[in-house]
């Protein structure tokens, strides 16, 4: 095609992949009923004046299915983890012996799910009208090309194909990662 039509449809499918990346990541941090240290991932400390994430200041393992043990490698800090974890509403208690913290995830309940899907289906919605911008972006500066004489109405035409393309594919990706996720909630 048009080197300019080409850098269009590029950017477009990199507005596509951080749109998905984002939402697989926004599932990352949903509590499915399984002990998932990346649900620690936004928790931050003040650790000397300075917002640390917990992973940058302990060890996080999984000793079992619903559990995570937290273990902090400066001592002093394991009261003020302890907190930032308590503060941060993430639906379990922290518990600290002195030397580590540990985060015990309840079963949840059959509402309690249904919510999380609904939170999962709505991050999967965003994600789609994000992808519909990126689409409209990507037609709007081919139509600007268009009406320069930069390309022809032909070219416009193929060119929108593809875009309408990639964003079928995007839109595949997006509804995929949804249903994984919400089968891995209502898994009990």
């Amino acid at each position: 095609m048009n080197d300019m039509i080409d850098e269009i449809l590029l950017s477009c499918q990199e507005e596509l992949d951080k749109a998905i990346n984002h939402q697989k990541n926004e599932y990352l941090l949903i509590r499915a009923g399984r002990a998932n240290p990346h649900i620690l991932d936004k928790v931050s400390i003040d650790y000397y004046g300075v917002p640390t994430p917990i992973k940058n200041m302990a060890s996080i393992t999984v000793p079992e299915a619903r559990m995570l043990v937290i273990s902090v490698w400066d001592a002093s800090q394991v009261k003020n983890v302890s907190k930032a974890i308590a503060m941060a509403d993430l639906g379990v208690t922290p518990n600290d012996d002195g030397k580590v913290i540990r985060l015990t995830f309840p079963i949840l309940t059959e509402e309690r799910r249904r919510e999380i899907v609904k939170n999962v289906k709505k991050i999967a919605e965003e994600t789609k009208i994000t992808s519909r911008n990126a689409r409209r972006d990507a037609i709007a500066m081919l139509k600007d090309l268009e009406k320069e004489g930069s390309i022809s109405e032909d070219m416009l035409a193929s060119a929108e194909d593809e875009v309408q393309r990639l964003i079928d594919n995007a839109i595949v990706k997006i509804d995929e990662a949804c249903k994984l996720k919400e089968k891995e909630i209502m898994e009990v």
